[in-house]
């Protein structure tokens, strides 16, 4: 009996052993790749911004807001040509996506007009949602030039004025609610700031 219980004695410190190498490697794996993982966020924000406001070579003030509705902060770019509002980039979500939430950078000009959208994260079905990034189709193009106080950011289906993707409402209304979340903000921005 008592062989038996060095025996199970030795597997229960072997197995103990193995998890803790198994945790400090983990560990050690997550510090070396925690910071090239945030600079490539960042550059990717920093493009994003870029993309969705063209032209535009002036300073941007960082300024987090909580949405109307929504759990989360959305962060807004006030971009400015000296001391002129130009317009902003606005970093949004949706947590109505059929994969869950998809964050996506949307630009305004002064008046409030779309000036671009860009995919942050998202993990739509290949195919048919993710169809929502410009790269797969012309689905986002179709915000661009368009001022969201006189264009409904609803789908044609639900009584709007998007074009959703074919077999892919979900993630259609869910861009429409990112966008328009994003939208709100930027208006409540520039009330709360006098712009």
């Amino acid at each position: 009996m008592a062989k038996k219980e060095i025996s199970l004695l030795q597997l229960v410190l072997s197995l103990t052993l193995i998890t803790l190498v198994a945790a400090v490697a983990l560990a050690a794996v997550y510090i070396v790749t925690k910071v090239p993982i945030e600079q490539v966020q960042s550059a990717k924000k920093t493009d994003a911004i870029a993309k969705v406001l063209p032209h535009f070579e002036g300073t941007t003030t960082r300024i987090a807001m909580m949405p109307e509705e929504g759990k989360d902060s959305v962060i807004l770019y006030m971009a400015y040509n000296d001391s002129e509002l130009f317009g902003a980039a606005v970093e949004t979500y949706t947590d109505k996506a059929f994969s869950g939430r998809f964050s996506i950078m949307v630009g305004f000009d002064k008046e409030g007009v779309i000036t671009g959208t860009e995919i942050l994260q998202a993990n739509e079905t290949p195919g048919l949602g993710d169809k929502i990034d410009k790269n797969k189709s012309d689905f986002s193009l179709q915000f661009v030039g368009k001022n969201p106080q006189n264009y409904s950011l609803i789908v044609k289906k639900d009584g709007g004025d998007v074009d959703a993707i074919t077999a892919a409402t979900i993630s259609s209304r869910a861009f429409c609610d990112a966008v328009s979340r994003a939208y709100q903000t930027y208006l409540k921005a520039k009330e709360e700031n006098h712009e």
